[in-house]
């Protein structure tokens, strides 16, 4: 199964080098049965992609252990529903998981084309499956997971103890789905840098992909948070790991793309920007994956190990100079069809919130490289720790906020002073209540006053965007007060899509500021009957159980909770020792509600039975994980077609075909 599996990794490359050289030359040769040939060749090349990723799928569940990417991340006693997990676990492994998601997404585009953009698939399929060869080049000759060993091994080393977790299917996968995804929007920008064909049909073809891109992503960087919460250890959802910023710089570019790109397709501005932008969110991803798989920096996820590094570096720099080269040929093309009419305009502030979203971007990335940098110039590395960028992004995310509610209060070109008093009132009359009665209550950093102010300013500014709209339909429709609002989200899908992700950004944001700004806590040693206390909560050591396990053992620290004096009930917290290495886990004492979180971690223990726990209460933490359902939500409704947009979408490409054709695949 090995040797067939690693043949179809081979045959999909020479396969994949085929189509990319193929559509283009049929593209721009207008050589018809070429580019029918190319076509279809990425139907079976997704095909042979799926052969060899079943084949390892397959290995893994047959524990066999001749092969030395099934022997390093599976054994004969891990479940079955971690074993599929391996496919991802481990560097060789996930880089055929990407080919493969590439190779389907693809297809998709294939499909796609068959109606819209006829003429400019060539070269799209080109972009995308000359990638595609590049990674199926790594994985044949420097990274296969298929490959055997010159003696198999009796027992495997088994998967990783913190990746024994849910989580496993959620966070690794998503994340990759969102790097991989992005290739598409990349490919479409390409294209029409390549073809010379610059109006605003990539936009058009590159926005929902950059939408589920960004989603994915999204949900990846929420999946992290979760698991770092509560199965890491780290005492919280963000460590400023560098896997974690592998994934959040993108998440950030992207973000300034379609904000972006809205300045394009309405006033045919910022053309040049714009394909900077996707450009630069791509080239992160393929960082991202170069900084998670060559052991440029260490991570608890990072992989270390063979020439993937080189090659992916060497990927990530091709991209880069090659777009840009690309797009230095067609700036006299791309100059922009209006200029920027005044500085208060909602151009001028969509401007800055992306330059502001860049500006955090290149934060996170100087923190990142930072310890590369100085083992590389002075010989010694030297880590930036969470303090460096909790002081750099704080204010920079600030400011973010209040542009995501000044943005959509400002009007087009330029605003005129009626204007801004008309659509500020609300929100700073929404604002300004919370900051008093917050200052009432007791609050007294300037940094949350105005944090606090800025989210209700924002969500002043959605609810004045959404009763508007209603009010227009109650007057201009006849719309009752019960069908106005369903009615006037379900026909501006794009517009109150975007409120109602900004809304959970808010909500999101509402959870980190309040648990990095109020958390309170502490760490102790305790003998049986000891008490450490935390805001309301009083936590009472009880005993120390120790469990063993088939292959593990188990110390729980066993806890009485008390809440103002009344009895809350148990918690517990506990460390595993899992495998032949006794690789440490531990198990967090977890109790949410919707105003704080109880937060027990078991740090150790003494030979005289005495527990050393550290016990935090987090306030609105739950409110993070809310924000971020928002936020899909919000996507979603932004994404989900519009039947006005379909029939628009089946009439005739304006652009002739010229000589290419659909045929048939």
């Amino acid at each position: 199964m090995a040797e067939l599996g690693h043949a179809a990794i081979i045959t999909a490359f020479i396969l994949s080098v085929y189509c990319a050289v193929a559509a283009l030359v049929g593209g721009r040769a207008r050589i018809n049965e070429l580019w029918l040939s190319a076509r279809n060749a990425v139907f079976v090349v997704f095909g042979l992609t799926t052969l060899a990723s079943a084949a390892l799928v397959y290995s893994f569940f047959a524990r066999d252990f001749s092969i030395a990417y099934v022997a390093e991340y599976s054994s004969s006693d891990l479940p079955a529903s971690y074993t599929l997990a391996g496919w991802w676990a481990g560097q060789a492994g996930s880089m055929l998981f990407m080919a493969w998601v590439l190779s389907l997404l693809s297809v998709i585009v294939v499909v796609q084309g068959r109606r819209r953009n006829r003429e400019m698939m060539p070269y799209v399929v080109a972009v995308l499956t000359g990638i595609l060869a590049y990674f199926l080049g790594m994985i044949s000759f420097a990274a296969n997971p298929l490959e055997k060993m010159p003696m198999a091994l009796s027992e495997g080393m088994g998967l990783n103890p913190l990746l024994r977790t849910s989580d496993m299917f959620s966070h690794p996968t998503t994340l990759l789905l969102g790097f991989v995804t992005f290739t598409v929007p990349f490919a479409f920008a390409m294209s029409a840098l390549i073809s010379g064909r610059l109006d605003d049909w990539w936009l058009r073809s590159a926005r929902n992909w950059t939408i589920v891109a960004w989603v994915f992503l999204s949900l990846g960087n929420l999946f992290g948070m979760l698991w770092a919460y509560t199965v890491l250890g780290w005492g919280g959802y963000w460590g400023w790991d560098p896997v974690e910023n592998a994934a959040f710089m993108p998440w950030l570019a992207a973000t300034a793309f379609f904000h972006s790109l809205m300045l394009q397709e309405r006033r045919g501005m910022l053309k040049v920007w714009n394909m900077l932008l996707i450009i630069v969110t791509y080239v992160l991803c393929l960082f991202g994956v170069l900084l998670t798989r060559s052991g440029m920096l260490s991570s608890v996820h990072a992989f270390a190990t063979g020439a993937v590094g080189p090659l992916l570096l060497a990927l990530t720099g091709l991209v880069l100079v090659g777009s840009l080269a690309l797009l230095w040929t067609r700036l006299p093309r791309l100059r922009s069809e209006h200029r920027l009419d005044s500085l208060v305009s909602r151009e001028a502030s969509f401007l800055a919130n992306n330059l502001v979203l860049l500006a955090a971007a290149f934060a996170v990335f100087w923190g990142t490289m930072f310890p590369v940098l100085s083992e590389a110039i002075r010989g010694v590395k030297v880590g930036v720790g969470a303090p460096f960028y909790e002081q750099t992004t704080a204010p920079i995310f600030l400011a973010l906020i209040v542009l995501m509610g000044v943005c959509p209060l400002i009007g087009w070109r330029k605003a005129s002073l009626e204007n801004l008093a008309r659509n500020f009132v609300f929100p700073v009359a929404a604002a300004l209540p919370v900051a008093l009665i917050l200052y009432v209550l007791g609050m007294r950093s300037p940094y949350a006053l105005i944090a606090f102010s800025a989210l209700a300013f924002v969500v002043g500014a959605i609810a004045l965007e959404f009763w508007r709209g209603v009010r227009a339909r109650l007057r201009g429709h006849g719309d009752s007060i019960v069908t106005a609002l369903p009615r006037l989200v379900r026909q501006n899908r794009r517009r109150y899509g975007g409120h109602i992700v900004h809304l959970g950004v808010v909500l999101l944001a509402m959870g980190i500021a309040a648990s990095q700004m109020f958390s309170t806590g502490a760490e102790r040693t305790v003998a049986p009957g000891e008490s450490i206390e935390a805001g309301d909560y009083e936590v009472t050591f009880r005993e120390l159980k120790e469990t063993a396990g088939a292959n593990s053992v188990k110390v729980t620290a066993m806890l009485d909770v008390s809440r103002g004096g009344s009895d809350a009930g148990t918690i517990e917290t506990s460390k595993r020792f899992e495998g032949q290495d006794e690789q440490p886990v531990t198990d967090i004492g977890l109790r949410s509600s919707l105003r704080e979180d109880l937060y027990v971690t078991l740090i150790g223990w003494t030979e005289a039975g005495e527990a050393i726990l550290k016990v935090e209460v987090k306030p609105l933490v739950m409110w993070i994980w809310i924000g971020g359902a928002v936020i899909v939500a919000g996507t979603l409704v932004a994404l989900w077609p519009d039947s006005r947009g379909s029939r628009r979408a089946t009439l005739p490409a304006r652009a002739p075909v010229g000589e290419l054709e659909a045929g048939r695949a």
